[in-house]
């Protein structure tokens, strides 16, 4: 049997190692002359992820479907309904700020279908990458031994901790990328795969850069009011955590027809 502490033991030595990866190969790539290094950097990043899914899977006596990361005829249709899911959500934000006055919303000129296309590859890579390396082994065999809440607080803080070391601040990471840690979780928990949260987190990455709300120039752009631009950012933030808290309310009481159940270790 195995015991809990080796299953957090295993996590945290796969989301290490899935971070080591991460920065050895963004290091080797970083003088890449080309614009798709970020793409090359995640393609390799996701493929080893995977590898180390399988070994810590089998590791930890598990299969690859207890832990969600096997594919099946309900796949494309999760991903697509977490993508509209996770559209729909990153709507709600600008239009919660605008509610409030002061800001306004811009179509942004020339604007290429290629620009378009090489932010939304690059958000999917993202989102399957990062589910891969949180949302996937990590939580599930957590929360076979943990149960929801602690399992979902342990992957919130290493999530966090990774965003962190990416550049991020502290409120950042913990109220913005912990957040959708804990929505992506709930999502993945209950669906008992990452296929809708690669769906959802696609889609709220690559809508908030369509909407403006990235550092990258998007399809529209936000302009706050001189004077106003801290009351629009606070209201920004009051928008995502309200949204992101009714989506997590909503995935905790949604109930799948596939219950999850812990396996015979």
């Amino acid at each position: 049997m195995v015991d809990r502490k080796s299953t957090i033991i295993r996590v945290v030595l796969f989301c290490l190692l899935c971070a080591i990866i991460l920065a050895t190969f963004s290091g080797l790539i970083k003088d890449f002359n080309t614009e798709w290094k970020q793409h090359l950097l995640l393609v390799v990043a996701m493929a080893l992820t995977y590898g180390l899914t399988l070994l810590f899977v089998k590791w930890e006596r598990l299969q690859l479907k207890d832990v969600g990361v096997v594919a099946n005829k309900m796949t494309f249709k999760k991903v697509a309904i977490g993508f509209g899911i996770g559209f729909f959500m990153t709507v709600l934000q600008p239009a919660f700020v605008l509610l409030f006055g002061h800001y306004k919303i811009a179509l942004t000129a020339s604007v290429s279908f290629y620009t378009i296309l090489f932010y939304f590859t690059l958000y999917i890579l993202v989102a399957i990458r990062e589910e891969l390396a949180f949302r996937g082994y990590p939580l599930f065999s957590l929360n076979y031994r943990l149960g929801w809440w602690t399992s979902q607080l342990i992957i919130l803080v290493i999530f966090s901790l990774e965003h962190i070391a990416g550049g991020v601040t502290w409120i950042q990471a913990f109220l913005g990328a912990g957040t959708g840690a804990l929505l992506f979780g709930f999502a993945a928990l209950r669906t008992n795969g990452i296929a809708l949260p690669i769906g959802l987190h696609t889609a709220w990455n690559f809508g908030q850069w369509c909407l403006g709300f990235k550092k990258e120039t998007g399809l529209l752009h936000g302009i706050a009011e001189q004077g106003f631009e801290n009351v629009a950012e606070r209201n920004a933030w009051i928008g995502y955590l309200l949204i992101m808290a009714i989506a997590i309310v909503v995935f905790y009481f949604y109930k799948s027809k596939n219950t999850l159940t812990i396996p015979t270790l």
